[in-house]
């Protein structure tokens, strides 16, 4: 499927993008003006807003994998997860916080991140890659949490129609921030599959929102890095050395409301921790 947009009318949405994140006003999903834009316009639009905000001085340090799991790919209509980019200033530290009022609709997702040794670059081996390049490139892992926040209409309020996967995708895939812990997985930990039974407890103002386990995506947190470098591979696309890469959600989002404080205990992996004013 080929891109249908042109390249004024991607500027034209990067532009409507950027001014929602800045001014936290929401602006219409893409596809409510371009109803048959395809995923790679979606991932067009994507990649303009990226070289928008490294031309402005961002620097791409990883990327996300999203809608990993089976529910989700079929709550949004699609039958793979998604990607986006992440950028030195979406680094939040663990026990800081995030200002409610500049954000849409801000959530948090409890996952594991992956920090790269080595590069997964495009190889000429005429097959795909694996979970074992995939630990071969890897230094650590790392508990996390994904702040995620689309700047589009969940739901206009003119018609009540549903933004769609085709606009979260090219809004980056509605990141906006990520929390890491400070407790390192080994790689040989995961390997043995300690990765898989790795869980959390997410509090929210000392009340269990959400629990789960590794597993939860796409049965180990590994698969979802090899599907994204899979992924990135067909685009000749290389995950860099010493980039983060989030390996995809395994609880639901839970809202970020003004006035919450976020604890989430992965057990002997220890707390993150994120305040919202």
């Amino acid at each position: 499927m080929a891109t249908t947009l042109t390249a004024d009318q991607i500027a034209e949405i990067v532009a409507a993008h950027e001014e929602a994140r800045v001014t936290a006003v929401a602006t219409d999903p893409v596809t409510r003006r371009y109803p048959d834009m395809t995923l790679e316009d979606a991932y067009a639009i994507q990649s303009a807003w990226v070289e928008l905000q490294v031309a402005a001085g961002a620097t791409v340090k990883g990327h996300k994998i999203g809608l990993t799991s089976r529910a989700m790919q079929q709550a949004m209509k699609i039958d793979e997860p998604d990607f986006g980019a992440l950028l030195d200033d979406m680094f939040i530290a663990s026990g800081g916080s995030i200002v409610a009022a500049e954000h849409l609709d801000p959530k948090v997702e409890v996952e594991f991140a992956f920090v790269l040794r080595d590069a997964l670059v495009p190889n000429d081996l005429g097959r795909d890659l694996t979970a074992e390049d995939v630990y071969a490139a890897t230094d650590y892992i790392v508990p996390a949490l994904e702040l995620i926040d689309a700047r589009s209409h969940r739901v206009h309020p003119d018609d009540g129609r549903t933004r769609t996967v085709r606009d979260t995708i090219s809004d980056n895939a509605a990141n906006s921030g990520i929390v890491l812990g400070a407790e390192q997985i080994s790689v040989d930990e995961a390997r043995n599959g300690d990765l898989r039974w790795a869980g959390a407890i997410c509090y929210r103002n000392g009340v269990v929102e959400e629990t789960g386990l590794g597993a939860g995506v796409l049965d180990d947190p590994v698969m979802g890095i090899v599907w994204l470098a899979n992924r990135l591979q067909r685009l000749g696309i290389a995950l860099e050395a010493g980039e983060t890469i989030l390996a995809g959600s395994f609880t639901r989002p839970v809202d970020c409301r003004a006035g919450d404080e976020f604890a989430v205990d992965f057990g002997y992996l220890g707390t993150i921790e994120l305040s919202v004013h």
